[in-house]
């Protein structure tokens, strides 16, 4: 049975968007993202190289949406999730991006998974 890590609550700024001026000013992001781990190790040694650092998932993550530019929310947490997938640790993940002003009262978001083969 895998374990789970979990950020949520990552607010993050980027220019993403596929509307006319969407991507020109800074707008904000909700991003939540979950990962299957086998947290055997880190459970055992209480040492934090064996399991994943929030804290640099978090700055991974904001700094992608910050640095980079898509159309559409699918593509850039399919960007996210190849970066996150690079570590072999991590089995499963899935990334839930919202994007707060967009519609007046209603937020969008697309939730997305990855697998390791």
């Amino acid at each position: 049975m895998m374990d789970t890590i979990a950020v949520r609550g990552i607010r993050a700024y980027g220019k993403h968007g596929a509307n006319p001026g969407e991507r020109d000013y800074m707008q904000p992001f909700d991003i939540e993202i979950e990962l299957g781990v086998d947290l055997q190790s880190a459970r055992a040694s209480d040492v934090l190289s064996e399991t994943i650092d929030y804290a640099a998932l978090r700055d991974t993550i904001v700094a992608m949406v910050r640095d980079h530019s898509y159309r559409l929310l699918e593509r850039l947490g399919d960007e996210i999730l190849g970066v996150v997938m690079a570590d072999a640790r991590i089995a499963t993940a899935a990334i839930t991006i919202g994007k707060p002003q967009l519609l007046a009262g209603a937020t969008p978001s697309v939730r997305l998974h990855a697998t390791r083969a």
